[in-house]
């Protein structure tokens, strides 16, 4: 009962709310909704309310910071989307194989092109494709790790001439 007198108070305004709301929105129904968010959070608050302080200021300063996080939410939710909305299936066609006998004669290509390096390069190349890294290469093959570093090298340059065409 306490609220009673405060939301006849706050309800006296709702006119210059809405034209407020109306000049942010351009639209009647945003604007509505932005005042009716207005009393909600005012009433909520009305604890925060100075009794003898500009009731007018304080309402619009609630409307004017819902209007700004609300349109601060919209932007980042439209962000997200445009982002989304921007790979076509063309664009999505260079990072992924569009059917099985795509994917199947890529595979091929890579396995044969494997099959032609050289056991010296081969070897660490699979070594680190596996996840092992340079220093436990080196242990196992007993060289050193520059030469590791190296045959790794030398493997993916000679790996990348050979499938220069999915480049």
């Amino acid at each position: 009962m306490e609220n009673m007198p405060f939301n006849y108070q706050i309800t006296a305004h709702k006119q210059m709310l809405f034209n407020f709301a109306f000049g942010f929105t351009k639209n009647y129904d945003d604007a509505d909704d932005l005042v009716q968010d207005t009393f909600v959070k005012a009433i909520r608050y009305a604890n925060l309310y100075t009794e003898g302080s500009n009731m007018q200021a304080w309402l619009y300063t609630i409307l004017r910071n819902t209007f700004i996080n609300n349109y601060r939410k919209s932007t980042m939710r439209n962000k997200i989307i445009d982002v989304a909305e921007d790979f076509t299936s063309f664009q999505l066609l260079k990072s992924s194989a569009t059917n099985r006998g795509i994917d199947r004669l890529m595979s091929e290509d890579i396995n044969k092109a494997f099959r032609m390096l050289p056991d010296v390069y081969s070897v660490p190349f699979l070594r680190y494709f596996e996840g092992y890294k340079y220093c436990e290469i080196a242990v196992e093959l007993g060289i050193p790790l520059g030469t590791v570093k190296t045959r790794i090298h030398v493997a993916r340059k000679l790996l990348q001439s050979t499938l220069k065409m999915y480049n």
